[in-house]
């Protein structure tokens, strides 16, 4: 397995692997006509190209076997208010329903991880809808703590999804 760091130059793949592993994910949290809204409005050609060439931002594909299954989106510059400071967030990270269960997102967030803490940053967090017991598990498995409520505030997505946990993990070098 192997995190890519994306460039300009992967766009297309880019876009094609965040529609897929996204909407393959979370196709039924969406009322009518919000997942397309929502695929054109994140992963538009303009809007990778701007994530891109933002030194706060990284996307890395998430390979395995030499096939790309999934990516995650970073967020170097993000802080949780006055309460946790010189933090990354983990804005996304989302593998094809059918690789899940082999390891590759645990492997992959505990790079980020380790690349993070290397980086000097002190905390990395992450919100999770609230209701998924499956992804708050994996989070706490691997040294996430909850830290606070929020909302995704997101036209379209179903309101009773909408409840949000904050969850932080302090990084050692």
């Amino acid at each position: 397995m192997n995190l890519i760091e994306a460039q300009t130059k992967d766009i297309p793949e880019l876009k094609e692997i965040c529609i897929n592993a996204y909407s393959k994910n979370f196709y039924d949290h969406w009322n009518e006509g919000g997942l397309e809204w929502y695929l054109d409005k994140e992963f538009n050609k303009k809007r990778l190209e701007s994530d891109l060439t933002d030194k706060n931002t990284a996307y890395y594909f998430i390979n395995h076997e030499f096939n790309t299954v999934g990516f995650i989106k970073i967020n170097n510059n993000s802080a949780i208010g006055s309460t946790i400071s010189n933090a990354v967030e983990l804005e996304k990270i989302y593998v094809l329903p059918e690789c899940k269960g082999m390891g590759v997102g645990k492997w992959a967030l505990q790079e980020i991880i380790n690349k993070s803490a290397k980086d000097g940053k002190k905390n990395l967090f992450l919100s999770v809808i609230d209701t998924n017991v499956n992804a708050i598990a994996f989070y706490k498995k691997l040294g996430f703590q909850f830290h606070s409520k929020t909302t995704l505030d997101v036209p379209y997505f179903k309101e009773e999804l909408k409840g949000m946990d904050r969850m932080v993990i302090e990084l050692k070098e």
